[in-house]
């Protein structure tokens, strides 16, 4: 190792060194990023109203789901990467305090602070692990854009049937909660 990498390469730390840390942080292959202070009201009016919407599409569903609504839970990738969406939509059961496994939808709610982060990082690392569907809430614009995972790569949707697991599909309208405000 070169002088330069010694000085200039960050220190990568690991899920024992994020359960240390004070404050909200999130933890993506090894590098850490501190998330933001606490969300504006618009985002936290996204946050809530698409729990809300969401659940009731769940529980309107005819089909047999076993799919249940989170804000802010911990899902911890591997001991490199640990990161806490904004709302997600996980089907399975698990017992622990955190997710172990990819979520089927989530949603970041972003903002001037958090934009490049969430199209680009976070866009990446999901699709990467697999998640079915990504939403990006835009709190400036008032938008939404959704994307499905395809052969392992995201492409824009347009619609409002989200497909959870082969026993399990929900019609949501996301385009329109901002309607609600």
């Amino acid at each position: 190792m070169d002088l330069s990498d010694q000085i200039f390469k960050p220190e990568r730390y690991t899920y024992q060194d994020y359960l240390l840390w004070k404050g909200d942080w999130e933890l993506v292959n090894g590098y850490p990023y501190a998330m933001a202070p606490s969300p504006n009201r618009n985002h936290q009016w996204f946050s809530s109203k698409f729990i809300q919407v969401a659940n009731n599409a769940l529980d309107l569903s005819t089909s047999n789901c076993d799919c249940y609504t989170y804000s802010e839970l911990d899902w911890i990738i591997n001991d490199e990467s640990v990161v806490r969406p904004d709302c997600m939509i996980v089907c399975g059961n698990f017992t622990a305090d955190f997710l172990n496994f990819p979520p089927t939808l989530i949603v970041e709610i972003s903002s001037i602070k958090t934009k490049l982060g969430d199209r680009n990082i976070k866009y990446n690392l999901y699709e990467l692990q697999g998640v079915s569907y990504y939403l990006l809430a835009d709190t400036e614009k008032k938008l939404v854009e959704v994307y499905e995972l395809i052969n392992g790569k995201y492409a824009p949707m347009h619609e409002t049937y989200f497909r959870l697991t082969n026993e399990c599909s929900i019609n949501l309208d996301v385009f329109n909660i901002w309607q609600l405000m």
